[in-house]
């Protein structure tokens, strides 16, 4: 059987459900399936006759969660290139960085612009162009595209002679950067295969269908939104919602979850705790909910017990990265299998994976050691000047996480750690993740990230930082009695710091090596 493209899942989708809201911004727009398909072929051809955008072409997207980067996403992968969203908060200089790393030869942003993306592909010689969508009648305004100097073309009644059919499931769709916790960004080029892999699987586990409607709480241009929330829904002929601040509000959450029905939402540990803390000072009416998933870091057992009482549906926690299309693993829904907190589950689909030791072989279950996995939701390889980069990641017939784990005998996954992130203390190799699970632990600590800082006796010495919750004053000194309570001696953090603010990524993820330099040179 030929290989699906994510293109073809979602006119499939359209036909199927061509009457159903597809994406609306509660109080502003709603669109159809099938307008949107129509609104999707239409910018598609006008990228391709008038820019000449076609395979291989890379066109960088700026812009906060709207229905014009939905349109011109699937509208760039629609004509065979590969589209780059971009963090519209980066400065001129990482901008420069990722537009040049990637290739990119066009930037596209909202009306407003983007001052340091324009600046930054002024500088590097790229047109720079807006997108607009004043009425859900359409089309699509889009402003200022260069004159095409060759590539696809559209007929006189501006239909796209590229249909779905010519799209490729090797051609590369999407083009996204690591975190770059240790080194420089490495680009991770995703195919059209590898993205209706993903979708299929994230499909199943769900079990998400036309009936099916959520909120993207999460930035576009980060797999975790763009393939969980946005894409799969409307692969399933399912409805998403866009905030109209273009982001997470917690003051309209719940608002908007009403407004579209919303039966489950995705987001990372860091927005669960704000939902939960602004529902215990400030309740409000939730519509009944399939379920709620957490992804992207790791959720305390604590916190997801609270989030399952607040709000009466099962909270699934999954594991998911970016060279994987988004999701690897994923606690089953009730009706499949038990969930288990602490646990990121089973592999999904058609994910495989292993337990690896150092020399490549299978460890046995109870037994740490790296977490591999392959499938065809994974990329080929990095895009990187670095050959040894992609050699060390692709070893043995495996990618390799980088993340240590447990398979218990029910074949669920528990994360240990990031391999770099562990923390050697005197020898004693400590999880930074199951000393976070005893400080959140306790009922008056909101949100807490331990790390480790070098230490003269040591080699490291963990710290750890805390928010109290709201409302709720707490010291180093009761931090640590609750630790010496729960963990051994040595897991103790030697230093807690109380905060009001941690510092994250644009996805709300917490870095515990971003952290660790913040206290430390604070401390300093």
């Amino acid at each position: 059987m030929a290989t699906p493209t994510l293109t073809a899942l979602l006119k499939k989708a359209a036909a199927a459900f061509p009457d159903r809201r597809a994406i609306s911004v509660p109080g502003k727009l709603e669109l159809t399936h099938a307008a949107l398909d129509a609104l999707v072929d239409a910018a598609a051809a006008r990228l391709a006759a008038d820019a000449g955008v076609g395979p291989g072409s890379v066109v960088a997207l700026s812009f906060p969660n709207t229905v014009e980067l939905v349109i011109l996403f699937l509208a760039v992968i629609r004509a065979r290139a590969v589209a780059a969203p971009l963090n519209p908060a980066y400065t001129q200089e990482e901008f420069e960085f990722y537009l040049s790393d990637s290739e990119s030869r066009l930037l596209v942003t909202n009306a407003e612009g983007n001052p340091p993306a324009q600046a930054a592909a002024a500088k590097l010689g790229l047109p720079h162009a807006t997108a607009t969508l004043h009425d859900a009648a359409g089309p699509i305004e889009i402003a200022g595209l260069p004159t095409a100097t060759g590539g696809a073309a559209a007929d006189s009644n501006g239909s796209h002679h590229q249909e779905q059919e010519i799209n490729s499931s090797d051609d590369v769709a999407l083009f996204l950067h690591t975190s770059g916790t240790t080194s420089r960004p490495k680009g991770v080029p995703l195919t059209q295969g590898n993205l209706a892999a993903s979708v299929l699987n994230i499909r199943s586990v769900y079990r998400l269908a036309e009936t099916d409607a959520t909120v993207v709480v999460l930035p576009l241009f980060h797999v975790h939104g763009l393939l969980c929330a946005l894409l799969s829904s409307l692969a399933s002929g399912a409805s998403v919602a866009l905030p109209a601040a273009g982001r997470f509000s917690a003051s309209t959450f719940w608002a908007d979850m009403r407004a579209c029905g919303a039966t489950w939402y995705t987001a990372v540990p860091t927005i669960h705790q704000i939902v939960l803390d602004r529902h215990a000072s400030r309740p409000e009416p939730h519509p009944a909910l399939r379920f709620v998933r957490s992804c992207s870091a790791s959720l305390a057992p604590a916190i997801l017990e609270r989030l399952e009482a607040a709000f009466g549906a099962p909270v699934l926690e999954a594991y998911a990265m970016t060279e994987a299309s988004h999701l690897m693993t994923s606690n089953p829904l009730p009706e499949d299998g038990p969930h288990k907190p602490g646990s990121v589950g089973r592999p999904v689909g058609s994910m495989e994976m292993a337990i690896l030791d150092e020399e490549g072989a299978r460890v046995p279950a109870g037994k740490p050691g790296e977490v591999c996995v392959r499938g065809p939701n994974v990329t080929a390889g990095y895009k990187t000047s670095n050959p040894e980069a992609n050699e060390a990641a692709f070893r043995f017939g495996w990618f390799h996480t980088g993340d240590i784990g447990v398979v218990d005998e029910q074949g669920y996954l528990h994360l240990v750690g990031r391999i770099k992130e562990l923390i050697n203390r005197g020898g004693e190799k400590i999880s930074p993740i199951e000393v976070d699970a005893v400080l959140l632990d306790h009922p008056a600590v909101a949100q807490a990230v331990s790390f480790a800082v070098p230490d003269d006796k040591y080699g490291e010495e963990i710290n750890c930082a805390v928010i109290p919750r709201e409302g709720s004053v707490i010291g180093a000194e009761e931090v640590q009695a609750h630790c010496r309570k729960n963990l051994a001696s040595f897991k103790v953090p030697k230093k807690v710091f109380v905060t009001d603010d941690l510092p994250k990524t644009a996805t709300g993820k917490i870095q515990r090596r971003i952290v660790a330099q913040h206290f430390v040179s604070r401390a300093a």
